[in-house]
Parts: C-alpha cells; sequence; structure tokens
C-alpha cells in the first residue's frame, strides 16, 4: 500500500473508535488493529518512517488496502479487536495462545441466588467472578461458602406466588442441614439475600465484612440462648480464617492492584498477571503469545494488559509493572514501577511464577522431543545414515520377476511413515521389453511411475530403493535424469549377496551394520516388493497353466483343470490315467465328462 493510496483514503476516515484491518491484494486479512481515533492511527503507518518499527515497514509494504469498523468506545474496540484475531489468526498480528473455556463462579439473578461454577457467561443480569485458572481453587471457594452458608441448589423458581401456592417440597439437602428451605418459604428473603452479600464479599476478597456478620450472628445466638447454633458459627469463623490463610494474604497495605511480568523465550511471550484486591491474591493467569517480527516486550505488555483487565473484570486503580510504559486509553490509572517495598515483593512474586513456569514449559518441550514415536526415531536415523535432504516419510521400492523369459513384471511397494502402506502398491506388465532384461525392465517401469507422477501433479517420494546392485541402479537413474528428477528424489540400490547399498555417483557401497535401523527397513522394503512381485508372478502363470486343452472340454472348469495338471503333471498322463484315478481327483460328474470328451478325440 503506497503513500498515494493512503491519501486516496484519508479524507473518508473518521474521528471516531474502531477497529482496522489490513488486507492484501486477495482479501485475506494481514493484521487487526483497534483506535481510539481511527484517521490518526490510520495516519501514523504513513507518517515519519525513520523511527517506524521494522514489523510496520513490511506490513504496510505487503498491504493492498485497509478497510475498518466503528464502534461505540474504546472497550468495544478491544473486544471486538481481541474476537478478530482469534478467528482470523491473521499474520502479522500476536498471536494469542489463549484458546481454553475457563470456569466462573456465578451468582444467579433471581429469587434466593443459586451460587455455582460455570464456563458460559449469559448475559442476564447474574454476577461471574473469574475467570478461574484452576477447577481444583474453585471448588476450594465453593465448598467453603457452601459450609459458611446453607445455599439453595436447586432450580425451581421460586417467586411468591410458587412458593404460596406450595409447588415445591423440601428436599434431602435441608434435611442433610444444607439448606434451609426456602422453597416452602422456611427462610425469609432478607435473610438469604444478606449471606449472598457476604458470598460477594468473600469473592471480591473482603474477609472483614464477613467476619464482622458471623460475630454478630453468634452474639445474636448467645442472646438468645441458642449455644448450639452459636457454635457452628464459631466453627464457620475458622473456617472462613483457614480459607483467609489460603488465600495468601500479600499485603494489608495494598488495596487493589493487578500485576504484570513478562518474559520472551525463544518464539514464545508469556505475560504473568496477578489480581489483588484489599491485600489478598485473588487470581493468577499466564497469557501466551507468538510475537511477530521484532516485537518488544514493552509493546506486548501493553497489548496484553487491557486484554487481561477486561478478560478478568478488573477495576484496579493501579497497574504495577517491570519497567516504564504507556498506555494513553487508561487515563487515571497508575502505573507503577517499583524499587523496594510491598509493592517490589508483589513484582518479584510475579515474576517467580513466570520463572517457574518458563521451567515448566522447557520441560514439557524436551518431554516432548524424548516422546518421538518409534517411526520418528527410525526415519530420523535413515536421513543421518543415507545423507539425504529430509527425513524420508514416503519411499518406494521396485523388483522384477520373470521365469525364463516368460511373463516378465515388476512391482512396486511403498512405506510410509516407516509402515506399508498397500494402497499405493503397484503391478506393471513389461510392456516395451524383449526377453529376459533386467536392466531394459527396471529403466521402463522408473520411467513410466514417474512420468505418471508427474504428469499429475502429485508428491514424489524422498527415498527410492532398487533391488539390485550398480546395473539395476543405473538404469533406474536413466529414466529418473530423463524425467529431471536426479536433483528432488535420492535412489539408492540395495545388491542381495552382501546387503551393499549404492548410490548413484559413487562407486564405493555403503556397508551399514547390521544390526542398523535404517538397513532392516532397506531389507524390509526389498522383501516386500519381491514377495509382491513373485505372488504376482505366479498368479499370471497359474492363470496361463490353467489356459491348456482341458479347459475346452465342456463342462470343465480351470481350477478343476489346474488341480488335474498338478496331479497327472500332463495331459498324457491324464488320459492313461484309470477311471478311479480320475474319480478321486475330480469326482464321478467331472471324469464322466472327461472320459466323454477324450472318447469323442480319440474317435476323430
Amino acid at each position: 500500500m503506497t503513500h498515494e493510496d493512503y491519501k486516496k483514503l484519508a479524507a473518508t476516515l473518521p474521528n471516531q473508535p474502531g477497529v482496522y484491518r489490513y488486507l492484501d491484494d486477495k482479501g485475506k486479512v494481514l493484521y487487526v488493529g483497534k483506535a481510539k481515533n481511527l484517521k490518526k492511527r490510520i495516519a501514523s503507518y504513513f507518517g515519519n518512517k525513520k523511527h517506524q518499527a521494522h514489523k510496520t515497514r513490511v506490513l504496510i509494504r505487503v498491504a493492498d488496502s485497509v478497510v475498518y469498523t466503528i464502534v461505540e468506545s474504546e472497550q468495544d474496540a478491544l473486544l471486538l479487536e481481541n474476537s478478530l484475531i482469534k478467528d482470523l489468526q491473521p499474520r502479522y498480528n500476536v498471536q494469542l495462545k489463549d484458546g481454553k473455556s475457563y470456569p466462573y463462579i456465578c451468582i444467579k439473578r433471581e429469587r434466593f441466588p443459586r451460587v455455582f461454577m460455570t464456563r458460559k457467561v449469559i448475559k442476564d443480569g447474574s454476577k461471574y467472578y473469574g475467570p478461574y485458572t484452576s477447577v481444583k481453587r474453585i471448588t476450594v471457594v465453593l465448598n467453603t461458602i457452601r459450609r459458611l452458608f446453607k445455599l439453595r441448589t436447586c432450580s425451581y423458581n421460586l417467586s411468591e406466588q410458587n412458593i404460596e401456592k406450595k409447588k415445591f417440597k423440601i428436599c434431602l439437602e435441608f434435611h442433610i442441614k444444607n439448606c434451609n428451605g426456602p422453597c416452602e418459604g422456611l427462610e425469609d428473603e432478607d435473610a438469604y439475600n444478606e449471606k449472598i452479600r457476604q458470598v460477594k464479599n468473600i469473592l471480591n476478597g473482603n474477609f472483614g465484612p464477613v467476619k464482622q456478620y458471623h460475630k454478630t450472628q453468634m452474639a445474636l445466638s448467645v442472646e438468645q440462648l441458642e449455644f448450639e447454633k452459636a457454635q457452628t458459627i464459631k466453627e464457620n469463623l475458622q473456617i472462613l480464617n483457614s480459607y483467609q490463610s489460603k488465600s495468601t494474604v500479600v499485603s494489608p497495605s495494598i488495596t487493589d492492584a493487578d500485576v504484570f511480568t513478562i518474559e520472551i523465550i525463544e518464539n514464545l511471550a508469556i505475560v504473568n498477571y496477578m489480581k489483588i484486591a484489599n491485600g489478598a491474591l485473588l487470581n493468577t493467569f499466564m497469557l501466551e503469545m507468538v510475537p511477530n517480527l521484532n516485537d518488544k516486550p514493552e509493546e506486548l505488555l501493553v497489548y496484553s494488559i487491557p486484554i487481561l483487565m477486561n478478560k478478568f473484570n478488573s477495576i484496579a486503580a493501579e497497574l504495577i509493572v517491570p519497567f516504564p510504559i504507556s498506555i494513553p486509553e487508561m487515563e487515571g490509572i497508575t502505573i507503577t514501577v517499583p524499587q523496594r517495598g510491598e509493592k517490589k515483593k508483589l513484582l518479584d512474586l510475579s515474576s517467580k511464577n513466570l520463572t517457574y513456569y518458563k521451567l515448566q514449559k522447557q520441560k514439557e518441550t524436551l518431554n516432548k522431543a524424548q516422546k518421538q514415536t518409534h517411526a520418528e526415531r527410525i526415519l530420523k536415523t535413515m536421513e543421518k545414515d543415507l545423507q539425504l535432504d529430509s527425513i524420508p516419510t514416503h519411499i518406494e521400492c521396485f523388483d522384477n520377476s520373470n521365469l525364463m523369459g516368460t511373463h516378465p513384471v515388476a512391482s512396486m511397494v511403498v512405506f510410509k511413515n516407516a509402515r506399508p502402506s498397500k494402497k499405493d502398491y503397484r503391478h506393471y506388465h513389461i510392456k516395451t521389453v524383449v526377453g529376459p532384461d533386467d536392466y531394459a525392465s527396471m529403466e521402463e517401469v522408473v520411467f513410466r511411475r514417474y512420468k505418471r507422477l508427474v504428469e499429475e501433479e502429485k508428491s514424489l517420494p524422498q527415498l527410492v530403493v532398487i533391488d539390485g546392485g550398480k546395473g539395476q541402479l543405473s538404469s533406474a537413474m536413466k529414466s529418473i535424469r530423463e524425467l529431471g528428477l536426479d536433483k528432488r528424489i535420492t535412489v539408492i540400490g540395495i545388491a542381495k549377496r552382501l546387503e551393499e547399498i549404492y548410490f548413484a555417483d559413487d562407486p564405493i557401497p555403503l556397508h551399514l551394520s547390521k544390526r542398523s535401523e535404517s538397513l532392516k527397513v532397506i531389507q524390509q522394503l526389498r522383501n516386500e516388493a519381491h514377495r509382491f512381485a513373485i505372488t504376482f508372478h505366479r498368479n499370471l502363470r497359474s492363470k496361463s497353466f490353467a489356459k491348456t486343452e482341458l479347459t475346452e472340454v465342456p463342462g470343465i472348469g480351470q481350477k478343476t483343470a489346474q488341480k488335474l495338471l498338478l496331479h497327472f503333471k500332463s495331459v498324457e498322463r491324464l488320459k492313461q490315467a484309470t477311471t478311479d484315478e480320475l474319480q478321486r481327483v475330480a469326482g464321478k460328474a467331472a471324469t464322466e465328462k472327461l472320459l466323454a470328451y477324450f472318447k469323442q478325440d480319440d474317435a476323430q
């Protein structure tokens, strides 16, 4: 896209928030971006190129046009940009690696609200907390809430009319004291809603009001001489204190803040996010991204912060980061780069989490590399042993077969990923060669095979194995060179006697260890091609063998004729056989037909 193209577009660009997309000449999206002011943002791509990032210059050079969508606010632009990047996966965008559906805690908008885990956020007025990155963590939170407050778990519509009409009956949850029975009007709505307010306090990290609520309830129970109830509330306070201690209280002096650290390892950028509320660590998250070209850590962090804050519904007034950054669209939010004190400890904690996560990723990568399949190991060994340009995932092997010059045929077997691919096996009748000439036959079938693959634009094998020594290999190479494939396919020959491996342009054979996996695969290829050729040749000979005088006898088929010839060896000996001998081999009916035919033949 040139500067002239931009000038034609500039007059129509709006001064409003939105999302823009750069397209190539085929209409494919190359890059998606958001803007507080579309006109100013797009203009920045065509301004002073001296300080322009390399990736931006490359993008403008390959782009053909730019289109945009106007939205109501910057927040809408962020959401639309994030959605488009995930859907379109543009080449020049940072690729987010987060494709999971994380769980939330939902407080349902209804009379006597339920509190439960869900992975779907429905905009029906319900309150959602999260997302949580660990189901185990969310289970601990919900179990604590259910032990502290007796909340209903049923999905009944507990309207005033339904309760008055007594449509529902108390269930087992009431009898085991997990619910106070609002379905039958046994619990007051205001009292239930007060418990829901305390649940919200816990989920927001505000433990003080929850403790005060329990202390008030305990004092009230004592005044009313309900000592057993008071003891239960006291136990609930201990549960709450235990949960609070496990929720990682980091600093009572820090109220609400979001902490971010970033590290780039090879082709992956990882951002650690920690959500702090009332001095307690409520949530952590690791965001993975694939940087594009020469993205800097500062650029990636600025890009990821709005995404993470939106994902976790954060309204933090302060961001704690490892280096100075500027986020113009987040006016009013304090950005802190601490050097000492409680905030520096928070930053160090985030960095420590990032370090362990990085080590875990590296270990996973190493384990994946070590867990290569048996076929992968063999093919990599073959690539090394035979000094190939690439891993031979597709190998073909040729063999000839003839018996004293009759029925000359050839076979080709195919191995893919070191395993036979029998649907790709092929038989060949030799068409242009007269007599038992194995060299000319090999030249013919190799030419026919690869001429067809080239014409049909099908994939070629990385390795071709010829069953035979230098002579057979030379014949095959004539066809390969004639087709211009000598630079694209590696062809080797295997001599039967010493299992020597020959290359086209090397007079000295390669001797692989008898235990070599590469040699075993080549031998398996050779043996399979030989078996396939011999089987085909035998079938042809059997068909020819069965085409004798016997098949002209009315009522005598090929199978019966073949059975008789295999037993008596010739038609002449069969004619001299007794009736009993014939019946033992062919049966009574066939014997009668044979005797009648031979009698008629003798009379002529």
